[in-house]
């Protein structure tokens, strides 16, 4: 039994007359007239009386009928549901971020995001790129954004690569230059991301530091980039952040550039999502990700 056999049927029940309901159905009578006893076979039952001069419902014909228009109802409500989903018009999406969310450029994205899709119920996590994606995984989140991954179940996207930089408290001795010599690094206590948190950065940062001929004085680890600059806002230590994370703390942190640069040491970051995934809103977060993130990294580079 297929929807269109309701349809068939519903039609008939309304007119009481094959020729009309076949009209209204756009085709010809003889079909319609097969397809109702198909249907009727099916079911073992009769639905319609029908002489040369009237159709009529049976008791059964009666009930299935009423149970027919209903499903229909909803099989036509579900389809407009579907297609206001496809266009943005509603939905739910649940967006992480390794980045601190209150960063201007994930502001903006998620900014323009309501304003063309206002009916979505957005869900917002703070989560380190291990978390994110065990959390994709198991379907606890649709998109993130996250350091580099390498994982063929999931599609991934840079969004924007961006140079370390060597953060410090407001007040440190080394913040009156305008640019660090790495010598003057060797002895500062130092706040490095746990590898569990971020394989990328950590790794990239002791590779870096190594190939730079000193290991760093490391006096305590933090699970994310926004815990490592609370912990150098509250003038617990020095680290190396990309400039982004400058906005969170525009008063308690100085950023400065190394002299010289840390070969190879930048931070990417990419939007993620699962390879098989069916959400029609990731298409359309994505759009305003890299509607931001092109003019945002235009502005830095």
């Amino acid at each position: 039994m297929e929807l269109r056999h309701l349809r068939y049927a519903v039609a008939i029940a309304d007119e009481l007359n094959f020729g009309r309901a076949a009209k209204r159905l756009h085709i010809s009578q003889p079909p319609l007239s097969m397809q109702i006893r198909s249907l009727e076979e099916e079911l073992g039952i009769k639905l319609f009386y029908r002489t040369k001069r009237q159709v009529k419902l049976t008791e059964a014909g009666r009930l299935f009928i009423s149970e027919a228009r209903f499903i229909l109802a909803h099989a036509d409500h579900a389809a407009k549901l579907a297609e206001r989903v496809e266009q943005g018009e509603m939905g739910r999406l649940t967006v992480a971020y390794v980045t601190p969310p209150e960063n201007r450029y994930n502001i903006e994205a998620m900014r323009r995001f309501l304003k063309r899709h206002p009916k979505i119920h957005v869900v917002v996590r703070s989560m380190t790129t291990v978390e994110q994606v065990k959390a994709l995984h198991d379907g606890r989140i649709d998109i993130g954004l996250v350091e580099p991954v390498d994982d063929p179940a999931l599609v991934t996207e840079t969004m924007f690569r961006q140079e370390l930089m060597i953060a410090m408290p407001r007040n440190h001795k080394l913040a009156v230059r305008q640019r660090v010599p790495l010598s003057d690094l060797v002895n500062e206590p130092h706040i490095l991301v746990e590898r569990d948190a971020a394989p990328d950065l950590h790794d990239t940062v002791i590779a870096a530091v190594k190939n730079a001929g000193f290991n760093l004085k490391i006096v305590h680890e933090a699970d994310s980039l926004r815990t490592a600059a609370f912990l150098v806002a509250a003038g617990a230590g020095l680290t190396f952040l990309p400039e982004v994370i400058r906005q969170a703390h525009r008063t308690d942190i100085v950023f400065r550039p190394l002299q010289p640069a840390l070969p190879n040491a930048a931070v990417v970051f990419m939007a993620a999502y699962l390879r098989q995934t069916t959400s029609e809103l990731i298409p359309l977060f994505l759009k305003s990700l890299r509607s931001v993130f092109r003019k945002w990294m235009s502005r830095v580079n």
